[in-house]
């Protein structure tokens, strides 16, 4: 074990390593108590920073808090905290891995540890299709809607690239994207975990901890009523452009569909909002939506924050709440919360419109 391996715990090279090296997980979470807690350092960075923290001096803490870090996600039993944690620690590697990028044609420092480019693509058995250009690189149209498939922006799409003769053009900054998201897949392959009850039970208390901060956070309160007027400006926006007709971007329309999936619309109510849109397809509508409420992927998404909303575009006609909160789903709840007795659920209203004109018209 070394410090290349702490630095890119991910690698196949890196589990050999902790394999080769005799280590007993569970000797580890019951005695290295230096190890726990920076796995569980990891884990709530994530879910809090969405980033995974500094790491550790020791290269020792630092490699096998990897995958303590990885038993504690799969305990806490929220999606949310697998989510934000492989996608904390895939940001991680590609800060990293860029940084060795940019000194790959360097001479390093003695025992500074390095990854070149080509070995990274190795280690996703990506070598054989990406090859460089003079303008930038091409990747296959296989392994490019492999690892392009969860990417939301509207210019990921394949219709929206240059493709020849099978090979899509992308640049260095998208194949480190794509990187990225190789190192993603990779961290949550397994999760969660099946964890013997005999390292659950050591890991109790971090466990404890992280359930606790989401707690705070208030990230999976369970929310099963729809009042649309009661949607924050961005959402409220967003759907009045779908039944408008309109056509959405990608992420917009990934903004919506999350929230009224988070909200606690089914998959065929959330399709049957779409059905004035242009183009509407139902069978690609119905995958799209059933993907990210988790039914047909192993992660259930949450809506885009307010600064992922703020970021493309879609954050409009803000209020004064928004300047208090961070997140669309934390507006609705304190609106449901303050005003919840004035407002039946979306879904209701049609019955409660038919009982009233049934007894108007006995009257």
């Amino acid at each position: 074990m070394d410090a290349f391996h702490a630095r890119y715990p991910f690698l196949r090279e890196a589990r050999a390593a902790v394999e080769e090296a005799g280590v007993d997980l569970e000797a580890v979470v019951r005695s290295e108590d230096a190890v726990v807690d920076r796995a569980r350092q990891r884990v709530e960075r994530a879910l809090i920073d969405r980033e995974i923290g500094p790491p550790a001096r020791s290269t020792r803490i630092e490699l096998l808090s990897y995958p303590v870090a990885r038993v504690i996600a799969s305990l806490v039993d929220a999606s949310i905290v697998r989510q934000r944690y492989t996608e904390a620690e895939a940001a991680a590697a590609r800060e990293r891995f860029e940084e060795d990028f940019a000194d790959e044609d360097e001479i390093s420092s003695v025992g500074t540890p390095t990854l070149d480019r080509q070995t990274l693509l190795s280690e996703f058995d990506l070598d054989s299709v990406v090859r460089q250009t003079a303008d930038g690189f091409e990747m296959t149209v296989s392994a490019y809607l492999m690892y392009s498939a969860s990417l939301r922006p509207s210019k990921w799409r394949l219709s929206t690239r240059v493709l020849d003769e099978g090979w899509v053009q992308i640049s260095e900054a998208e194949l480190e994207t794509l990187l990225e998201q190789a190192v993603e897949d990779r961290v949550e392959e397994g999760l969660p975990l099946s964890v013997p009850d005999t390292i659950a039970t050591v890991l109790d208390e971090p466990v404890a901890e992280i359930e606790s901060t989401l707690e705070e956070l208030d990230l999976t309160r369970e929310i099963d009523t729809v009042v649309p007027e009661l949607f924050p400006p961005c959402m409220q926006h967003l759907l009045d452009r779908v039944q408008q007709g309109e056509h959405l971007a990608h992420h917009s329309r990934f903004a919506i569909t999350s929230f009224l999936a988070n909200i606690g619309l089914s998959t065929d109510e959330i399709v049957d909002i779409y059905r004035t849109n242009p183009g509407f397809g139902e069978e690609m509508t119905r995958y799209q939506t059933d993907h990210i409420r988790g039914d047909t992927s192993p992660t259930e998404y949450t809506a885009p924050s307010c600064a992922t909303m703020k970021a493309y575009g879609d954050c409009v006609n803000p209020d004064d709440l928004c300047d208090a909160i961070s997140h669309p789903l934390s507006y609705y709840e304190v609106k449901l919360d303050d005003e919840a007795a004035d407002h039946t659920d979306w879904r209701n209203r049609e019955t409660e419109e038919s009982a009233n004109a049934e007894e108007a018209a006995e009257d």
